[in-house]
């Protein structure tokens, strides 16, 4: 049993980045193929995948590098846990590496990018930053 699946996902993905890996696989759910779309989107990963198993569904990421093998995504961390909700209006979302990187928002219209919620003026959970 998992308390904190996304810090859990977060984390494989750091893990395979680290050791240069071009993917790597973790149980799917709802909201890390929401997290692994915004990732996608914004150009830290190449793709995703969401296979269905016998008994549950899996998810794989597929990681991206530069040209000289240095990897798209310098760092990941989690901001929001279950012990600790971080909640914040549209106007005082923070700008990850001064806007170089992307702050993934839960808002009542859905996983975001942090770009997207202060367009729409939406305020949610921060979820996880990535740069």
């Amino acid at each position: 049993m998992n308390t904190d699946p996304i810090a859990d996902m977060l984390t494989r993905i750091r893990n395979a980045n680290a050791v240069q890996h071009a993917s790597t696989s973790m149980p799917a759910s709802k909201v890390k193929a929401n997290i692994a779309r915004i990732l996608a989107s914004e150009g830290f990963i190449d793709s995703f995948e969401v296979k269905q198993n016998g008994v549950g569904n899996t998810l794989t990421v597929k990681l991206r590098y530069g040209q000289e093998g240095q990897p798209a995504i310098q760092g990941i961390r989690r901001v929001s846990s279950p012990g600790r909700r971080v909640y914040r209006k549209s106007h005082e979302l923070p700008r990850a590496q001064g806007g170089l990187g992307v702050v993934v928002v839960s808002t009542s219209q859905g996983m975001m990018a942090d770009r997207d919620a202060r367009r729409r003026k939406l305020g949610g959970e921060i979820v996880c930053e990535v740069w």
